[in-house]
Parts: C-alpha cells; structure tokens; sequence
C-alpha cells in the first residue's frame, strides 16, 4: 500500500506476505511445497549457486544474476548490488537469501528493469538526470527536488545514471521506505527512530 509521500511497490506489484522455503526441505511440512518449488522456472537459477541449506549470499547472487541474463544487453549487477538487494528483503538479518524471498527480487527487478528501457530510448545502458527523476515519480516516491537532487549528485556520472546504479537507488528506495513505513504506525509520514535503530537501517543500505 502506498501512502503520501512514500513509494509504490515496483511497477504498481502488490507486496504478498512473506514465507521462508528452504529449498532444500525434501520433508517440507506443506504437503507437495518442495515439488512446486522444483517446478518453478526460477528455481533453475537460485539451486545451482545455492548452499546446502537452501540460502544464496551476495556473492552467488551475482552469478545467479549473472547466469539468467536478467540484466540483458546492460552490465550485470556489481556485488555491492547484490549485497543492497539481499538487505532489502533480508527480515531476518541472516546475510542470506532464500527462494522466495529471490522471486521477489525477481520480479522487483523484471518491474524496475522495464521502467529503466522505457527511459533507455538510445539503448546506451544509460538514463540522463532529468530521467531519473521522471523514473522515481513514476514508482510512486514523491520526493522533494532536494532529495531528488541528492540522489542525482549520488548516482549520475556525467549527467547520465547506468543500470546497475539505476538498480542499487529503487533497492534503496524501496528498503528505506520499508523501514519508514514500519515505524509510521499514524501514516502520517512522520517516524521516530531510536539512534541504534537509525544506524542499523542507514548501514543495512
């Protein structure tokens, strides 16, 4: 659900409630869950870099990436990437992730992807400035032009943003705006954070 001032989920997605499979669990106490999982396309990818206990780290999640060619013709994700993308989804602070937490990822970056080549008009694996700010609008974050400026000072390079860097600010984007959203129980776009909690939040991005 989006609130004034806060951000969609990814292409208009709606966010489903959270359910660790350990893909591993040949014994899984949902009769038929490890079959599924086998059956799903995406399980292909996330089983041939994970460990033995059904959990990929940043590291096999760039070759997983990398492996699918999900990044396409751009260039594959860098591993500080791949570390911001576990974090964001990572509840249980575990470094890790799983199976279902990485169909999420993937159909976060399917959405962000598709909105990152609808500004991409020249195919150079590059957006400009002024379409960075039109692609964050657009996912709903509605962000004063200071933090829009901060992020352009952050992210472009020569006035143009690639897609790995386009990808590592919607991952920050959307775990920042996470957590916010958690501790805005009034949804009245204020939160109060205890120092700790802050550095924890700031450093997980």
């Amino acid at each position: 659900m989006a609130y004034a001032g806060y951000g969609a989920a990814p292409g208009g997605m709606v966010r489903r409630a959270r359910i660790q499979i350990s893909v591993d669990q040949k014994n899984a106490s949902v009769p038929g869950l490890y079959e599924f999982c086998q059956q799903d396309p995406l399980y292909g990818y996330f089983v041939a870099v994970a460990g033995q206990d059904g959990q990929i780290s940043s590291d096999e999640l760039q070759r997983c990436l990398t492996q699918s060619g999900i990044s396409g013709t751009y260039q594959p994700f860098n591993i500080d990437t791949c570390r911001l993308m576990i974090n964001m989804l990572d509840r249980d602070m575990s470094g890790t992730m799983g199976f279902t937490e990485f169909k999420d990822l993937w159909q976060a970056l399917n959405a962000w992807k598709n909105i990152f080549m609808s500004f991409d008009r020249d195919r150079s694996g590059t957006v400009e400035a002024q379409e960075m700010q039109q692609a964050i609008k657009s996912l709903g974050y509605n962000l004063s032009p200071n933090a829009l400026n901060m992020i352009m000072k952050r992210y472009s390079v020569n006035g143009r943003i690639p897609f790995d860097d386009f990808v590592s600010c919607c991952v920050r984007l959307r775990g920042l705006t996470d957590h916010f959203q958690r501790r805005d129980t009034s949804r009245n776009g204020t939160a109060n954070f205890h120092y700790d909690d802050f550095i924890q939040v700031t450093m997980s991005m």
